[in-house]
């Protein structure tokens, strides 16, 4: 089996900033009951660009932080919730955008754990030989599928998107890789699309399409989520918890960190944070953090790291990587 690196990392989000003051504005709240509760103090929505523009502007600052050519990628696969549409798939869209024309490209719905599914599937492929190097995208835009009237998810999440470049290497990089499912809490957290409608149904279903919560067995569920991910990898490899450099959480709740950090017994600051910019992101979150992680060289060749993440589906996911 091949070994798999991570070669380059790029990011991009929306320059419009709305802070937690601006949606006090419009929904009752505020930004110390925004604040205390998830620790976001702002995030960016976007202002017309869709999903497939962020995720292709992103893609490219992956490509050029790779140093490879578009036409050398041949598998795109792209995690999102909010896809520009059902068909064609988004990473469709931006095959055509970022010039991979010899690339196979679909879409991964695995809602905040999206990109380590994907990282997943594209991970596996190198590994098998069907792919040399594959693109990996997380990109949302959740401000078209919030309800803006809801205090309890509309403050909480943003627009953005990260990707990452893949490629078959002789030396360590993705070193274990799990996830996982909980179908039966699949009502927790949930954005129905369009109800069944035809001729031949007695009665339309007529349902609200935006993101809905459970906010207390979501939070029940990402608690054990965290440390079981981090648990599993380290489980399937020589290293403890010691010798990892950072952890890089999906980026939904400082509470949800900080809970886990002391169930795992850790300093909190062995986490990665930098929701209190951006929100949660959904599949975007862990992506955008390594982008931004590189760039303020907080990450150094041989530094091993392990992402983690949690989300609708229930999914929840992880990954040992050796920088």
């Amino acid at each position: 089996m091949n070994n798999v690196k991570i070669i380059g990392v790029g990011s991009y989000v929306p320059e419009r900033i709305v802070t937690n003051f601006e949606l006090s504005q419009i929904v009752d709240t505020s930004d110390e009951w925004i604040s205390t509760r998830s620790g976001i103090k702002e995030r960016r929505i976007s202002e017309g660009e869709n999903t497939s523009d962020l995720a292709a502007k992103a893609a490219l600052n992956a490509i050029k932080d790779a140093g490879v050519d578009p036409l050398e990628i041949d598998l795109i696969i792209l995690a999102t919730t909010s896809p520009d549409s059902f068909t064609p798939s988004t990473a469709c869209l931006v095959q055509a955008m970022i010039g991979a024309d010899n690339a196979t490209c679909f879409d991964i719905g695995a809602a905040c754990s999206g990109f380590i599914y994907a990282l997943n599937v594209g991970t596996q492929f190198i590994k098998t030989g069907m792919s040399k190097t594959v693109l990996v995208i997380g990109a949302e835009v959740l401000s078209k599928i919030l309800d803006w009237e809801d205090r309890s998810t509309c403050v909480l999440f943003g627009d953005g998107a990260g990707a990452a470049i893949l490629r078959k290497s002789e030396t360590n990089g993705i070193l274990s890789i799990f996830t996982g499912s909980d179908g039966k809490g699949a009502e927790f957290l949930k954005c129905p699309a369009v109800s069944v409608k035809n001729p031949f149904v007695s009665k339309n279903d007529e349902k609200k399409e935006v993101i809905s919560m459970n906010g207390k067995e979501v939070f029940r569920f990402a608690a054990k989520a965290i440390p079981t991910g981090i648990e599993k990898v380290l489980k399937d490899s020589p290293y403890t918890i010691d010798d990892i450099k950072y952890i890089v959480p999906h980026q939904a709740n400082i509470r949800i960190i900080e809970h886990a950090a002391k169930k795992l017994g850790i300093d909190k600051d062995k986490f990665f944070i930098n929701l209190d910019k951006y929100g949660n992101t959904s599949a975007a979150t862990i992506p955008i953090a390594l982008d931004e992680m590189s760039k303020a060289g907080l990450l150094k060749k041989g530094d091993k790291i392990i992402v983690v993440g949690f989300g609708g589906g229930l999914t929840f996911g992880s990954a040992l990587i050796e920088w």
